[in-house]
């Protein structure tokens, strides 16, 4: 694994990333499909734990497989806004996984981070995921909330707002893109989508 790729330990996120733009709620207003492609290539730190965007998935209140297709509940309640808010939900009763909300307030879509290519914090997402193989820290939503540190506490949180940042991708990222993971309704949508080539994807692309 090359330097290049991976920062050492200790290296302060907003300093690798000085000059990069941070996005703002007003990034989050489109269809959470353009959204999930657009983060392909950002960089998301957590506390200055975190790294690349490598691999979304976007949901839609329209979409069966999204929860918020029948309608608000106390549990899905953050994923209609206001956009660029975390929406934190538990999956399988184990895992916190983190969802970027989108469009406008109360239309209900937003894009499930599913994995990252890991740059900032290691040794810490190292002890707490008690693994020191890189492509095992944040390759699937459950690995990466834990990675992370994600819990029910930044649920409605601002993505603008501490303990988050979000940096924008600095060009358009090789995307590729087919059905998501994990879901039994809706599963030919192709909404699923990774940066190419990239090592930290949670599973291969079909070949097209």
């Amino acid at each position: 694994m090359s330097r290049s790729n991976v920062e050492t330990t200790g290296v302060c996120p907003a300093r690798a990333m000085s000059g990069r733009r941070l996005l703002c709620p007003d990034d989050f207003q489109a269809d959470a499909s353009q959204v999930a492609q657009r983060l392909i290539g950002a960089v998301f730190c957590v506390n200055g734990v975190g790294g690349r965007i490598v691999e979304t998935e976007a949901y839609d209140r329209d979409d069966p497989a999204s929860h918020c297709f029948g309608g608000r509940t106390a549990r899905n309640q953050a994923m209609f806004g206001p956009p660029g808010c975390a929406y934190v939900y538990r999956s399988y009763g184990i895992h916190w996984c983190l969802n970027f909300v989108c469009r406008e307030e109360g239309h209900g879509a937003g894009v499930l981070i599913r994995a990252l290519e890991p740059l900032f914090g290691i040794e810490l997402m190292q002890q707490r995921r008690n693994t020191r193989v890189l492509r095992q820290l944040c390759a699937g939503p459950g690995r990466l909330g834990q990675a992370l540190g994600i819990g029910p506490q930044w649920g409605g949180c601002s993505l603008a707002q501490p303990p988050f940042q979000v940096w924008a991708a600095p060009e358009q990222a090789d995307i590729v893109c087919g059905p998501r993971i994990g879901i039994s309704k809706a599963i030919d949508t192709p909404w699923r989508f990774g940066l190419a080539g990239s090592p930290y994807l949670s599973r291969p692309f079909p070949q097209s």
